[in-house]
């Protein structure tokens, strides 16, 4: 009987030592699985196209530094993931508004990613003072026609900043010869890309030596177009409804001073912070207008905004 018992008790320790011990390897299986690099969160190199323009211009891609100088903002761009989707999602908002205006004033289609860069599609104010979407100082605000003063600053009107920076592109398009350096002179200033154009005895933008921001600055045009025009390629994945959708407005017409813009949105159904999101030009809560000027208000479509 004795005999029997020790057998029994030495069978028990042998299958709970295989059962710990398959639990064991198993457990270290399952870790190995989840934690494996090949089955974790990656990061992974991203193969440049050989054939990328700016507004029909070619990229030298040829050339070593600008590969890299590529590859820098494409990886960039690809792996601050959160900002690049809400670039999709605005630009399914705002890309509808400004590339009809580029057309209308023969501007190539590319230049909305200059937008894009400049502000990320938000009417944001610089530390230099620059404004809107497009990025306007104050004097070449005023210098293209956009009012701005105490009660108005047109510079935060997308239509008419969208305009003013047609004007300012085909101006320097004339005086460089080609879009590439007309968007580079966005940022550095007609005087200043000229100064520097003459200084290195060169006529190109990917011959230059520039500061950082400047010497970036085509190359993360390009970068965010490649990346937009194939999100799947990039590893950014959404829906249709994932997407800012344009909201329906119409237009009123103001042509006197408006004592009380709380009262005025209340005459449309909106309140005020709602009719500032659509008219963020308006810097008051009333407009002056002592000369009777003609302005153009956005009015959201009755019922959009439910209360």
């Amino acid at each position: 009987m004795k005999l029997f018992k020790n057998i029994y008790i030495y069978l028990f320790t042998i299958v709970v030592l295989a059962f710990f011990l398959y639990a064991f390897s198993s457990k270290k299986l399952i870790v190995r699985e989840i934690y494996s690099p090949e089955n974790g969160y990656n990061i992974y190199a991203i193969d440049i196209p050989e054939k990328l323009d700016f507004s029909g211009e070619a990229l030298p891609i040829q050339f070593p530094d600008v590969r890299e100088r590529i590859d820098r903002e494409l990886l960039v761009n690809t792996y601050w993931q959160s900002n690049g989707l809400l670039m999709f999602k605005r630009a399914q908002r705002y890309f509808p508004i400004i590339e009809p205006i580029l057309n209308s004033y023969g501007i190539p289609n590319d230049f909305k990613y200059l937008a894009l860069i400049e502000s990320g599609l938000q009417n944001v104010t610089s530390p230099a003072g620059a404004k809107g979407f497009w990025q306007i100082m104050k004097p070449t605000g005023k210098e293209y026609g956009l009012e701005i003063n105490s009660n108005v600053d047109e510079r935060n009107n997308l239509e008419l900043a969208t305009a003013a920076a047609c004007k300012y592109l085909i101006k320097a398009k004339a005086k460089f010869g080609n879009w590439t350096l007309a968007a580079a002179s966005y940022n550095a200033g007609v005087r200043g890309l000229s100064k520097q154009l003459d200084s290195q005895g060169v006529s190109n933008y990917y011959d230059l030596l520039l500061g950082e921001e400047t010497g970036r600055y085509i190359f993360r045009i390009v970068a965010l177009k490649e990346i937009m025009s194939y999100p799947k390629k990039y590893g950014f994945n959404f829906l249709e409804k994932h997407l800012y959708k344009t909201i329906p407005t119409y237009r009123v017409k103001v042509d006197t001073p408006v004592t009380n813009f709380v009262k005025f949105a209340a005459k449309f159904d909106l309140n005020y912070k709602q009719l500032k999101l659509h008219n963020p030009w308006l810097k008051d809560p009333f407009l002056n207008n002592k000369s009777r000027k003609v302005y153009t208000l956005e009015i959201p479509e009755k019922g959009y905004y439910v209360k």
